[in-house]
Parts: C-alpha cells; sequence; structure tokens
C-alpha cells in the first residue's frame, strides 16, 4: 500500500485553503499520511483554536475508516450499526469535513479533515484538498 508524500500533503493544504478562500472562511486544516500520522497542518490566520483538534481528528477518522466523517455519522446515530463509535480510538469526529485521499488506482493513501465554518463548507472544503491529490 502506497502513503502520502509531503508534496501531496501540501498540494491538498493549498487546494483547501483556495477553496475556503472562495468560500470566505477561516479554516484548520490537516492532513495524514496512510497510517493516519499527521503530515500537514495549517491554521489559516483567524481560524478557531478549537477547530485544531476537530480538523485532526476527523483526518484520522476519514483515514481509520476510509469513508467521509459524514458518512460514519450517518452510521452512528442511535440504532444505527455504529452507534457511539465516536468514543473509540481516543475519540473520533463523526460529522461532515474528513475525507479519505486515494491515488490513481482508487486506493487510500492518506486523509484531509477540515473544521472551521459549517459541516457543508467543512466538507466541500475538504473535497476540493482530497481532489487536488
Amino acid at each position: 500500500m502506497g502513503s502520502l508524500n509531503l508534496e501531496q500533503a501540501h498540494r491538498a493544504i493549498e487546494a483547501a485553503m483556495a477553496k475556503a478562500g472562495e468560500l470566505d472562511c477561516k479554516m484548520d486544516i490537516a492532513v495524514v499520511d496512510a497510517g493516519a500520522n499527521l503530515t500537514a497542518f495549517v491554521r489559516m490566520d483567524g481560524a478557531w483554536l478549537g477547530s485544531i483538534d476537530i480538523a485532526m481528528k476527523k483526518a484520522r477518522t476519514a483515514r481509520f475508516f476510509d469513508m467521509p466523517t459524514g458518512a460514519i455519522g450517518e452510521l452512528s446515530q442511535p440504532a444505527g450499526p455504529l452507534f457511539q463509535i465516536e468514543v473509540s480510538n481516543g475519540g473520533l469526529i463523526t460529522f461532515p469535513g474528513g475525507v479519505p485521499i486515494t491515488d490513481d488506482s482508487g486506493s487510500v493513501i492518506g486523509a484531509i479533515g477540515v473544521s472551521g465554518s459549517t459541516v457543508e463548507n467543512d466538507h466541500a472544503v475538504a473535497m476540493a484538498g482530497a481532489a487536488a491529490v
């Protein structure tokens, strides 16, 4: 299995920052490699301090389960098959803003997590970052 490298992580960060600029949002953006290790992080000027940890947890959550955090959130509702999964693994984030990053063959090589605005904007910014890789 391949893993995201620093150049790819920087591309994801740059694309995510550009999308955040389009949306007029100040974001915290985290990128992890295939092992869920933090590879790159940026806190845009004025982004919430509380969103630093959330962005990193969204990225790790997306990589741990190789699916967008919003999809995990749908499965983790009361009576859902993953109810209370967010308390596992030292704490997960199960709302939108984290997405896996894949290579050209579709293999997951990392993930991006974004926090600092609405979940819709967080997801849009994360998708832009992932698409740049």
